[in-house]
């Protein structure tokens, strides 16, 4: 058809229903259709399960411990969490630091703690029981009481909303863990019908990928001649796949849709990031590391390289509550340190993150009011499973870039007007994509940014 004639056509075209799709100067094909808040947001899952009463309550040992064991020594409240809440630190029985005996607290880095920089909502709901559910839906912004572990996520995730309606790419997205375990793999897109793997996250779990296969297999960037090197490229193949052998079936190795410019880049991330884990200097949280630490270390290297819109970041030390609560409470204390480190990084050494970044962090699920009869070896301290109503009263904190400090919003224990999978849809309103994931059908029909419950 000539060029006349074509335009001729298309101009009986009803108007509004034809347009060429527009280019940003970015690469990307669409843009947010609301206004953006911040261009970088970081959301930390805490994914073990974390009781608002040794967080947001700041009760210590009071009443998961003296309750049950009347001790005066154990009558303590107090602070654990001093980078992210405000409050002061038990003044006695210090079981939750580092050293001997965990009886050295961790030093506070944050000069203004970052409930004081921005709005703490103390009393939120948890919808979806179980850890899977439960983080699964934070990125959701639903909860899915039928989805199965190891099943993918039964509706779009954050990533997938910001990736098709936002038109970011896939290097300004990224989900960081700590581990391949049970339904981790499967966290970075849905199977949903027109989103899936092409919107999907890049996945990072540094705990694997420099582990000691990693070594083995990645350190080197070696390339396998076919001929005569099978073996080492199909060892390569099965660290690579990891523990997925039983998820095979649900599309986990779908690739996620970097170009080849992202390629290069991550190509170039590894090699760097092997070299620096050989000398030593990887970024990490000055105390209190583990799985966790190494999860929060790894992401500030993220954030570093490629400035993501949103890097989701999880942790599950506190985990271990089922049977140890001392290691609960310290893991809890290490995780506030991470946090604090990274948020100091961040304004300090990623400049163009400095003071555009928002920070979000929520529990998955709570804890249990009343203990199991398990004992930790240490302390004989009780511990705590999750399943009673208890579980579902968590916190969600914020911070950064349009969030200005507010008294303590959803306080009340016994009519909370906020959800923790309120985060995805809060996400969304801050990078501009707010009315497209209202819109797409999927979120839970009460949940709503929490910048508007402000």
């Amino acid at each position: 058809m000539k060029r006349r004639d074509f335009i001729k056509k298309a101009g009986l075209v009803t108007a509004g229903t034809f347009a060429a799709p527009y280019i940003l100067p970015s690469g990307r094909l669409f843009a947010p259709t609301g206004s953006q808040i911040a261009p970088h947001v970081v959301l930390v899952m805490f994914a073990g399960g974390i009781r608002n009463q040794e967080s947001v309550d700041q009760l210590y040992l009071t009443q998961s411990q003296y309750s049950w064991n009347p001790d005066p020594s154990i009558n303590i409240p107090g602070n654990i969490l001093y980078n992210m809440l405000s409050g002061p630190a038990p003044t006695s029985k210090i079981v939750y630091g580092t050293g001997v005996a965990g009886n050295t607290p961790i030093p506070q880095i944050l000069g203004t703690t970052l409930q004081d920089q921005g709005v703490l909502f103390k009393e939120v709901q948890a919808l979806a029981p179980g850890h899977y559910g439960g983080s699964v839906g934070l990125l959701q912004g639903t909860n899915d009481l039928a989805q199965p572990l190891q099943s993918r996520p039964s509706t779009p995730t954050i990533f997938e909303y910001l990736r098709r309606h936002g038109g970011y790419s896939a290097t300004d997205t990224w989900f960081i863990g700590n581990s391949l375990l049970n339904s981790v793999p499967l966290y970075n897109h849905s199977d949903t019908e027109g989103y899936g793997a092409q919107y999907g996250a890049n996945m990072f779990i540094p705990g694997v990928t420099f582990g000691s296969q990693g070594d083995q297999f990645l350190a080197n960037a070696k390339i396998y001649h076919p001929d005569d090197e099978l073996d080492p490229m199909y060892k390569m193949k099965y660290f690579l796949d990891n523990t997925y052998e039983s998820l095979i079936g649900t599309s986990v190795l779908d690739t996620v849709g970097n170009t080849v410019d992202e390629k290069q880049e991550i190509k170039t991330f590894m090699t760097d990031m092997f070299a620096k884990k050989q000398a030593s200097n990887v970024l990490q949280p000055p105390a209190g590391g583990g799985a966790d630490g190494l999860a929060v270390g790894y992401a500030c290297e993220v954030m570093k390289k490629f400035k993501p819109a949103l890097t989701v970041i999880k942790i599950d030390g506190p985990d271990v509550c089922h049977a140890n609560f001392t290691g609960y409470v310290r893991a809890m204390h290490a995780a506030d340190h991470a946090i604090g480190w990274m948020w100091d990084y961040i304004q300090n050494n990623i400049p163009e993150m400095a003071g555009e970044t928002v920070f979000i962090a929520t529990p998955d699920q709570g804890r249990n009011l009343n203990p199991n009869p398990i004992l930790d070896q240490e302390n004989n301290f009780f511990a705590y499973d999750h399943s009673d109503a208890n579980t579902k009263r968590v916190f969600t904190l914020m911070a950064g870039k349009g969030i200005s400090n507010e008294p303590d919003q959803s306080t009340d224990p016994n009519n909370p007007n906020s959800f923790n999978i309120d985060a995805a849809v809060t996400i969304g309103h801050i990078l501009g994509i707010e009315t497209e994931m209202l819109s797409a059908g999927y979120l839970h029909p009460q949940t709503q940014s929490l910048l508007r419950k402000i």
